[in-house]
């Protein structure tokens, strides 16, 4: 079958999306546009809203519509906390399963120079200027473990420690319910280094 050009094309478009192939993308656009043309309507127009009034919070960086987001804002949050992380998406994950009540600061990114990620283009001159405001007094590192996320890691110790600011990692191990036998080296590796006192 040769598909029509406009159904190449939002094939084509539908694969930008994370962990979207060129098949899930072709049964996506078949699906939208068999099943439910209005739904598939409503869909695109509530992309081209948050595309068009989704921009980035002034003081953390995650998205929100407004120039500062509601967890900036609320007077709930300890602003002697701030936790470091890569995406707007691991805020929402720490929010949806954790009890911190403190602020955020979104990277939209991870150091590395092979990507043209640099400390500028991360933030960091935003956040060292945050951390001279004297306000807070942890800065809790929550970056992924991969090299970049670990070389950024390092990266956000040393500009804590500049400023007179606490830095700490969050904990990486064995998750809860998880069997020894299945967890690789490096995890339980860092695992045995972090413990403690039971």
């Amino acid at each position: 079958m040769n598909p029509s050009p406009l159904l190449k094309e939002l094939v084509g478009a539908l694969q930008i999306l994370p962990g979207i192939g060129p098949k899930s993308a072709q049964r996506i656009a078949f699906s939208l546009l068999q099943r439910d043309r209005n739904r598939a309507l409503q869909l695109a127009d509530v992309m081209r809203r948050a595309v068009e009034a989704i921009g980035h919070c002034r003081q953390c960086r995650t998205f929100c519509e407004t120039e500062v987001c509601e967890l900036c804002r609320s007077p709930q949050r300890d602003a002697a906390q701030l936790c470091v992380v890569e995406s707007p998406l691991d805020v929402a994950a720490i929010e949806q399963s954790a009890d911190f009540r403190g602020h955020y600061f979104v990277l939209l990114g991870r150091l590395s120079p092979i990507d043209g990620m640099t400390p500028e283009s991360i933030g960091l001159n935003q956040l060292e200027q945050r951390l001279k405001t004297g306000t807070v007094s942890e800065l809790i590192v929550a970056t992924g473990t991969t090299m970049e996320g670990e070389a950024t890691a390092h990266y956000l110790r040393q500009m804590a420690g500049v400023s007179g600011v606490r830095a700490t990692r969050i904990a990486h191990g064995v998750p809860i319910g998880g069997e020894l036998e299945f967890v690789d080296g490096s995890t339980l590796s860092r695992a045995l280094a972090s413990r403690h006192e039971y």
